[in-house]
């Protein structure tokens, strides 16, 4: 499984408590907190975080001597985007029949839209073919996936084609040379290797820190597993069993983390009228809480 990088966890924990409530904002020193537990230390947290507000996904404000952080629309649609795939029930199934073809040109001086564009199309499971040409099997909505983008990119700068195989022109050779069927194999057993064990609940001190942990971990799958058809796999292809570890331990730790969160998050937004004290500290599990 890949390391946990403090942007995965950083959008993993929005994209899991935050994107779904409107106006949530969140202490530095909470998200500090969170991240490590899962051994980012808070210089790290402080720089993403720094890039995540430069790069517009999130916003910063001041509330005293407290620094807090919101996602801005553009972060909320960029993880929304997300949503449908993290939280569905057959997450590694093609969407629909074929394939979808791109081919873009960004300029030179827009490296950083260029950047985000093949990010996207990573995510929504698209691999560079050849120079110039990206390849995903299905439908894609790829109106939909670049909506975030829609303003930064020049016009005509994306076109895209719906395509299916011809006879004669066997597209089994150009799917193995674009992804690494086996790579990706690796990714879905190591993350039952660690998620399937029920010790671990326990990784970290909170609840909220190990859900943060999981769904940064589910999200690097998700963007590792470009959703091939069934007929590229073999019978003991592990997608399934992915599926339900991480169903299985969201499930468990879902309502304590929640109570984290409700906790976490109190102090924020009673700072917006509703009383309490800012500095409340972020809560932890008791040892009598904490999965055995």
């Amino acid at each position: 499984m890949r390391s946990r990088q403090p942007k995965q966890l950083l959008l993993a924990f929005f994209g899991e408590h935050v994107v779904d409530s409107a106006g949530v904002l969140i202490r530095a020193s909470a998200l500090i907190s969170v991240l490590e537990g899962a051994g980012v230390a808070a210089p790290a947290t402080r720089a993403t975080l720094d890039r995540l507000v430069h790069s517009g996904v999130l916003a910063r404000s001041r509330s005293g001597r407290e620094i807090l952080f919101a996602l801005t629309e553009h972060g909320s649609a960029v993880l929304r985007e997300a949503t449908d795939r993290v939280r569905g029930p057959r997450p590694f199934d093609p969407q629909g029949t074929g394939w979808t073809l791109v081919t873009f040109s960004i300029p030179e001086h827009q490296r950083m839209l260029r950047h985000r564009l093949r990010s996207t199309l990573t995510w929504e499971g698209f691999a560079p073919l050849r120079d110039g040409l990206w390849l995903a099997p299905g439908e894609v909505d790829l109106a939909g996936s670049l909506e975030p983008l829609r303003q930064d990119l020049p016009a005509h700068a994306v076109v895209a084609f719906h395509a299916r195989e011809l006879a004669g022109f066997p597209i089994a050779e150009s799917v193995r040379a674009a992804w690494d069927i086996e790579a990706i194999r690796r990714e879905h057993l190591a993350f039952i290797e660690i998620w399937d064990d029920p010790a671990a609940a326990s990784l970290a001190p909170s609840a909220l820190t190990v859900q943060t942990m999981l769904v940064a971990d589910w999200l690097a799958l998700l963007r590792a597993d470009p959703r091939l058809p069934g007929e590229f796999m073999d019978a003991q292809w592990p997608a399934t069993r992915s599926t339900e570890v991480y169903r299985r331990m969201h499930e468990r730790l879902a309502e304590e983390s929640a109570a984290e969160f409700a906790a976490l998050v109190t102090p924020a937004r009673r700072r917006s009228g509703y009383g309490g004290h800012p500095s409340a500290p972020f809560p932890t599990r008791s040892a009598a809480a904490r999965p055995r």
